[in-house]
């Protein structure tokens, strides 16, 4: 079963350097984690065009999922939901579920007294316009649903560019659907830290690793500058249950620890996680 990822982070704020993009890390994090591999991420601005190219390009691409965020809100530079609408050749309408979820919220803030009336104007509105046949998702912490539809066997997912309501979402409605996608499928990763060593010098090393265990990713991250080297090597691998994720990361672990000791390197280790 195809478990890729790819994901379209949208909003000016991100190409001109004003807003750092958590986003795409904590995504391609919990992706990562729940057993399936983000293959892209594309940032694009709030521009209908731009959004509606990256989403046609993507799908060409064929993964299972694509993750959007931003751009869901009721301003005029709030356009993701109209650029995949012109993505996917589909029109734009008021989806009644997404309608009740945005009223239902401003009535709560009016009960609350965050604000006088829960009038729906056409600003708020626009929230529950999504692209004919998608279906809201309910936003825990913010206004704007979230949105989700499928094309071409391809699952497009709109999330909020606000990270808190982006994270909750994810997590309420979105990481059920792709580890169910996932299977079975365990992440399992591991990491030491060596001083004393030179990355040039780990290079083929590395490679003799890998080739030994296949299925074993080792990433070297230098911490320092060649004459006071500091490296942090990092293992992952993808496997079909915890056990054997752990074994095939351990197996690698033990002969990349033997090396580095060879070369008269000092290790110590960084936390494993599932």
């Amino acid at each position: 079963m195809n478990q890729t990822v790819e994901i379209i982070c949208i909003g000016n704020e991100l190409l001109i350097g004003k807003t750092l993009n958590t986003n795409a890390q904590w995504l391609t994090r919990r992706v990562t984690t729940l057993g399936l591999t983000t293959r892209r991420v594309t940032v694009v601005g709030d521009d209908i065009n731009e959004i509606s190219s990256a989403v046609k390009e993507a799908i060409q691409r064929r993964p299972r999922f694509i993750l959007t965020t931003g751009g869901l809100g009721p301003t005029f530079d709030d356009k993701t939901l109209e650029g995949l609408a012109e993505a996917l050749g589909r029109s734009m309408e008021v989806n009644e579920e997404a309608l009740k979820m945005v009223k239902e919220k401003y009535l709560s803030y009016a009960r609350e007294g965050r604000m006088e009336a829960a009038e729906l104007t056409p600003h708020r509105v626009k929230m529950a316009k999504l692209p004919e046949g998608a279906a809201p998702l309910r936003n825990p912490v913010g206004t704007a649903p979230a949105v989700s539809i499928e094309h071409e066997n391809v699952i497009v997912i709109a999330l909020p560019g606000v990270p808190s309501e982006m994270k909750s979402i994810f997590d309420e409605s979105v990481a059920s659907v792709l580890k169910k996608a996932a299977g079975n499928v365990t992440f399992f990763e591991t990491g030491i830290e060596a001083t004393k060593v030179i990355e040039s010098e780990m290079a083929p090393l590395i490679e003799k690793v890998m080739h030994s265990n296949p299925h074993v990713y080792i990433k070297s991250h230098p911490k320092g500058a060649e004459r006071v080297s500091r490296i942090e090597f990092h293992l992952s691998t993808t496997a079909k249950d915890s056990g054997t994720a752990r074994r095939q990361v351990s197996k690698a672990l033990v002969q990349l620890r033997e090396l580095i000791q060879e070369k008269g390197g000092k290790i110590k280790p960084i936390k494993s996680e599932t």
